[in-house]
């Protein structure tokens, strides 16, 4: 049996096939700028499975209820994403779980909030990074705490400028807690370093949230008597 090509390729009316829609759709988006131009064999223009994928991703947004001119801006903004490589560095979080998405699975998670802007955003953050046609998010603990936000009502700008200003404080802690115990021990990285720095972040955040919140309630006005 022959074998199968690493990357297939189409010709313009297989690729329409393949993605479910009318070959002048597949040449409107290619005019449009929305696909990358295909490779030219003499007069025959080949697509991929990149192609493919993208064309699926614009079906999937418009069903969504994006606009043609809000997936062109995704689109570019998308192309222009740092790679995961250079996202995670020499390896994966220790602890944090990276998630796999589909442009359209980003979309779901935060319905009417996946703008050019948000997204660029969550890029620059090192939030999202690319992989080929996928996004990859960093953190699952973060995805679905900033996609529970949104649901509750809160922008999702407002949620990545509030991540923004907790990642500097974070960074802030890890040093402290790093010069902490490289100050006084011999292991640079000991065992007890993450459980006893989050233990102490957790209870003093939990505190500085009691006093906040009696705060608010002190100075709220006092209510006209009935």
């Amino acid at each position: 049996m022959a074998e199968e090509r690493e990357h297939r390729e189409y010709r313009m009316e297989e690729l329409a096939k393949e993605a479910g829609i009318p070959v002048r759709t597949v040449r409107f988006y290619r005019e449009r700028g929305l696909i990358s131009p295909p490779r030219r064999e003499g007069r025959i223009a080949w697509y991929d499975d990149h192609h493919l994928a993208r064309l699926r991703t614009i079906t999937g947004l418009l069903e969504r209820g994006h606009t043609l001119t809000g997936i062109a801006d995704l689109a570019r903004t998308f192309d222009s994403g740092r790679d995961v490589a250079e996202v995670l560095g020499l390896g994966e979080p220790t602890e944090e779980t990276p998630v796999r998405l589909t442009p359209e699975q980003l979309a779901d998670y935060f319905e009417g909030e996946t703008s050019a802007e948000n997204l660029a955003a969550a890029l620059d953050l090192g939030y999202l990074a690319t992989d080929g046609d996928e996004i990859v998010h960093i953190s699952r603990r973060l995805l679905e705490v900033s996609s529970e936000l949104v649901r509750e009502g809160v922008p999702l700008a407002t949620v990545l400028a509030a991540g923004r200003r907790v990642r500097e404080h974070a960074d802030a802690l890890a040093e402290l807690f790093v010069g902490v115990l490289e100050n006084h021990g011999d292991d640079p990285e000991p065992p007890q370093l993450r459980p006893l720095a989050r233990a102490v972040v957790d209870a003093e955040l939990s505190m500085a949230l009691d006093r906040r919140l009696r705060r608010e309630n002190t100075d709220e006005p006092p209510r006209n008597p009935c």
